[in-house]
């Protein structure tokens, strides 16, 4: 089986469009999607981060231990399967919606794991899409500093920060962003 999702790992998983196309058309399209992802995720996978952009979306997930490689694989496929199934359905569309097989990355690090997060969080401002990433209504940062409920694990990432106010800062740091730029978007 090759790129699998281990069981107890952390992985950053995230997918594009093909070509040209707009994953999200409407503000529907943005809850949809995420009712899709937990709909066929949830039980196999603990999300701790999100975000959601036009062309691709990044998620940050441990794979439940409970679970296995094959499901965990399947759970996801299905999950975006679904997604472009009734997304080709409402846009009277037709063919692939996402390009060929979703990528993930095994996280391997601590530095890496903090790298991600921070990475996810910050995308729309990296790809010029809103001025401070703070603001981005697709992503798991206001969710996360609300502390509302949700199924996203909040309470571990505030935890892994430090507690919410260094999660904040810690957004805020540039220097070792570099760092890990190329890695993530390789």
């Amino acid at each position: 089986m090759q790129d699998p999702l281990i069981p107890g790992k952390f992985y950053h998983v995230y997918s594009r469009t093909v070509g040209e196309e707009i994953l999200f058309r409407n503000e529907n399209n943005y809850a949809y999607f995420l009712r899709r992802y937990s709909d066929f995720c949830s039980n196999h996978f603990a999300t701790f981060c999100y975000c959601l952009l036009p062309n691709h979306f990044h998620f940050l997930i441990q794979v439940r231990e409970s679970t296995n490689e094959a499901a965990a694989l399947s759970a996801f496929s299905n999950f975006l399967n679904s997604y472009s199934k009734s997304y080709n359905k409402v846009f009277d569309r037709h063919g692939g919606l996402f390009q060929r097989k979703f990528k993930r990355k095994q996280i391997d690090s601590e530095d890496y794991l903090t790298a991600v997060i921070k990475y996810i969080h910050q995308n729309p401002q990296n790809h010029g899409l809103i001025q401070d990433f703070k603001k981005w209504k697709y992503s798991s940062y206001g969710t996360i500093l609300s502390k509302s409920k949700t199924q996203l694990e909040t309470n571990w990432v505030l935890d892994w920060f430090g507690g919410l106010e260094e999660f904040e800062k810690n957004h805020l740091l540039e220097e070792d962003n570099q760092i890990w730029i190329q890695e993530l978007e390789g």
